[in-house]
């Protein structure tokens, strides 16, 4: 699966306009749920900042970060805006902030397994369709691959993304803080290297992994009745 930048290079002005909707969709619908995981998780372990600041909500506008918008429509993988957390208020702060990061990237892997495990039902119905099924099948399976992406993306311990704070529940306070002072050196480096696609290989291969693990159940219910063997 190929990013809207990717599609526009090779010309495929369709795939593209697809995948712009698709991204609409997840934009506005899947990146408030992630937040709004972030900010459930919290609530449920004591601290009520996100409910005090009005994040415990579906509402996009209350979530959406203008750079990390703008990187998963041109790469199909970004961020949205932080959900404010003090892990003072956890009973155990480390590993509280550890399970709060953790809940946005799972809401996506839930999301992702539901859109595949829609694409499926459909695709052993109806495999390489065209017209205005095909166009559906192709939604599902790129909002399922979206929503895997920014899980796999939201991973890496690089601020703000989830996989920092992960890592601040790992390293020794004064090493993260000590990390932490290069965060907009290291935010630009990133954009850099996915503008340029360096980092394109090792996001879709652990993707594709993923994709292929939660395809396993839809798959054997769906495909094995179906006579249909590939996806």
């Amino acid at each position: 699966m190929l990013s809207i930048l990717s599609y526009l290079r090779q010309g495929e002005y369709l795939l593209a306009l697809i995948s712009i909707l698709s991204s609409c969709f997840v934009v506005f619908c899947c990146l408030p749920v992630h937040e709004l995981a972030h900010g459930w998780v919290a609530y449920k372990l004591g601290d009520t900042t996100a409910k005090d600041e009005g994040r415990l909500t579906f509402n996009p506008l209350a979530h959406l970060n203008p750079i990390g918008t703008i990187m998963i429509f041109l790469f199909g993988i970004g961020y949205a805006r932080p959900v404010p957390v003090n892990p003072n208020r956890f009973k155990h702060p480390k590993s509280g902030m550890a399970l709060v990061s953790l809940a946005g990237p799972i809401a996506n892997l839930l999301m992702g397994f539901i859109f595949n495990f829609i694409y499926i039902a459909i695709y052993s119905k109806a495999p390489g369709a065209d017209g205005f099924l095909g166009a559906v099948e192709y939604f599902l399976y790129f909002a399922a691959w979206i929503n895997v992406s920014l899980a796999v993306f939201n991973l890496i311990p690089i601020p703000p993304l989830d996989g920092s704070k992960v890592l601040a529940a790992v390293l020794p306070y004064k090493a993260y803080n000590k990390y932490m002072r290069y965060e907009q050196y290291i935010m630009i480096a990133l954009m850099i290297l996915l503008f340029v696609g360096a980092l394109d290989g090792v996001i879709s291969t652990l993707s594709t992994a993923m994709m292929k693990f939660i395809s396993i159940i839809p798959a054997l219910i769906f495909l094995r009745y179906s006579g249909t063997t590939e996806l």
